[in-house]
């Protein structure tokens, strides 16, 4: 290999290392809005940008319990397998033609909503109060179900995304594909949450036995990657050096969104529970504030970016395929195991349910015990409990004859 070459595959391991990291950070602190306002916590200012999408604060998402993470690698393997049944026995032409179609739509909402999300933190207010907010609702029996805010610049973001989508669709151009796996990152570390870190440590395990088996033990992994023609991957020319010369014929390195998005999630959690450990200790100034203390988050974040380095290394050294979880699973958990050592935590740590989880566990809790009285208040029970009472004064009223005869037997 020339020094060229080797030049080139160093930038190449640089920029999947960026292409991984950018997104995991994006979406880390996009998920802090997942997080659900103390009670101590001054509400928010009613926002006049024309950007949110809601007037509801709190994003929707949907968080991993213990039992999702125990079924992830399971319902993972039966996918994957199945896909691989599919790349050998069915023609290419209809395998292409869903993708394109099922990706071509989610790469279009993927794209408005990244590039939305950018808009909101960068665009300054003075140059959107001249668009006009609309506003729309869908109510069941008086009450709201849905709310939605939008603009034409809504409007506008989603036609970018879906000329995006249609150029890669009829180009396949590598940029684009990376441009289209960043969104579909960063949508799915602000849209899914962990509950505890229980269950990320459940997840990150199976997950490393799943890579490891179905890269070292079996073809399934590597030929479902290499086969599936979607922006499922971050790539990156071996050699971009000779490729922007023109040399066409150079291989691609790439970086599966699963080694972005699994570890990422986890990441995120710590930046939650960093949040949520300094809003305990002082509870003031803005909850959504970004500016707090980070020890896990930031012990996290380098643990993934080691671990990834490491992965890249050993895929140099062995010029083979290396299952990343393999190196970045053990890498991340071991962190916050540390992490919590170090500093006294552990307890805290391995207790820790999210906010929203904790409140639903008490409104189940209030359902259930409402549901007990009025099973107590019901007719049927009204009757039983009636039943016993005249059955306790017949008791006693028979025991009561006997006791005066005694006592007549005794004056007697």
């Amino acid at each position: 290999m020339s020094s060229t070459q080797e030049l080139g595959l160093k930038i190449a391991y640089g920029a999947l290392m960026t292409m991984a990291v950018v997104p995991i950070y994006v979406g880390s602190y996009a998920s802090l809005a997942c997080m659900k306002r103390p009670r101590n916590a001054p509400k928010k200012k009613k926002s006049t940008s024309p950007l949110e999408d809601s007037d509801d604060e709190d994003a929707a998402t949907e968080t991993l319990s213990a039992q999702d993470a125990w079924m992830f690698p399971v319902i993972g393997s039966g996918v994957l397998f199945s896909l691989y049944l599919v790349f050998r026995y069915v023609d290419k032409a209809y395998i292409d033609m869903m993708i394109t179609v099922y990706f071509g739509l989610m790469g279009t909402l993927a794209v408005a909503k990244t590039a939305l999300l950018f808009a909101q933190k960068t665009v300054p207010l003075a140059l959107l109060k001249p668009i006009k907010k609309y506003k729309m609702s869908i109510a069941c029996e008086g009450k709201d179900v849905y709310r939605l805010s939008f603009s034409v610049v809504h409007f506008v973001l989603l036609a970018l995304g879906g000329a995006l989508t249609v150029y890669y669709t009829y180009t396949k151009q590598w940029i684009v594909s990376n441009t289209l796996g960043l969104s579909f990152s960063i949508n799915a570390l602000q849209l899914l949450n962990l509950d505890s870190f229980n269950t990320g440590m459940i997840l990150l395990s199976g997950l490393f036995v799943y890579d490891v088996f179905w890269v070292f033990g079996t073809e399934v992994m590597v030929t479902v990657a290499k086969g599936f023609d979607a922006p499922i991957k971050v790539i990156w020319p071996r050699d971009i050096i000779a490729f922007c010369q023109g040399n066409t014929d150079i291989s691609f390195a790439m970086l599966g969104l699963g080694d972005i998005v699994i570890p990422g999630i986890f990441v995120a959690l710590c930046l939650r529970f960093d949040r949520h450990q300094s809003w305990n200790k002082s509870p003031s100034g803005d909850f959504r504030a970004t500016s707090f203390s980070k020890p896990y988050f930031t012990a996290c974040m380098i643990a993934y970016v080691l671990g990834l380095a490491t992965t890249m290394g050993v895929m140099h050294f062995f010029k083979a395929a290396q299952p990343a979880l393999l190196y970045l699973s053990p890498a991340c958990i071991l962190s916050v195991l540390l992490t919590a050592l170090a500093r006294g935590e552990l307890s805290e740590v391995l207790k820790y349910v999210a906010e929203e989880d904790d409140e639903k566990a008490k409104d189940e809790k209030k359902k259930k015990t409402k549901k007990d009285r009025s099973r107590s208040q019901s007719p049927a029970a009204k009757k039983t409990i009636a039943e016993e009472k005249d059955a306790d004064d017949t008791a006693s009223s028979t025991a009561t004859p006997k006791k005066s005869a005694s006592k007549k037997k005794k004056s007697k």
